[in-house]
């Protein structure tokens, strides 16, 4: 018979259930991630988790919420203006600086693979890199308001070549963090942003 906790347990059991979720996230990534390999980073049975995730669709659904969950809630820098020092700080946010930025970028890496294979989780990736496009466009649109980029800049162009470039950095520095140290990484969207400006 399947376990069913006890009212009063259910929302702490399934806190500890959604901690174990980004514990094998973390670790394995999205390839990684099973009901066994949960069910085992608790130290219960699978059993138990399937009154929670009947399926592996259901786990992984859960997973993406609290993927989503963790990116919502991390502490983001306070731009020191508009314009090009505004998406230079929106840049930052996302490159691996520090150990938690980088468990976070490795899940969502590790959730790519899903995402190409399977179309509602590509569709779901696809309005999280379209709603991270719309943060980055305000920027770019008040550097050229400012003055900061041409008058005729295509907007959306430069949008995507900074989401490119921030993410691309991102997969680099995860592979060869000794060459990619943070300093460097933090040197490297400077260069970025210097080119812009150039134009």
């Amino acid at each position: 018979m399947p376990y069913v906790p006890a009212r009063g347990d259910h929302e702490a059991r399934r806190r500890d259930v959604s901690a174990a979720v980004w514990r094998v996230l973390a670790s394995q990534g999205f390839g990684g991630l099973t009901l066994r390999a949960v069910a085992a980073e608790m130290g219960v049975s699978t059993g138990l988790l399937t009154h929670y995730f009947p399926t592996k669709k259901a786990l992984v659904r859960h997973a993406l919420e609290l993927a989503h969950e963790h990116t919502d809630g991390r502490d983001r820098r306070t731009p020191p203006a508009e314009g090009l020092a505004a998406l230079r700080t929106a840049l930052l946010d996302v490159l691996p600086l520090t150990a938690a930025a980088a468990e976070m970028s490795r899940v969502w890496i590790g959730f790519w693979d899903s995402a190409l294979t399977d179309a509602e989780l590509g569709a779901a990736e696809l309005a999280r890199y379209e709603r991270w496009r719309g943060m980055l466009r305000p920027h770019v649109q008040a550097a050229v308001r400012l003055g900061e980029l041409p008058a005729g800049t295509m907007v959306d162009d430069v949008v995507v070549q900074a989401a490119a470039f921030a993410h691309g950095l991102v997969v680099q520095a995860l592979f060869d963090p000794a060459r990619l140290p943070p300093e460097r990484q933090i040197r490297l969207v400077d260069g970025f942003v210097g080119l812009l400006s150039a134009r």
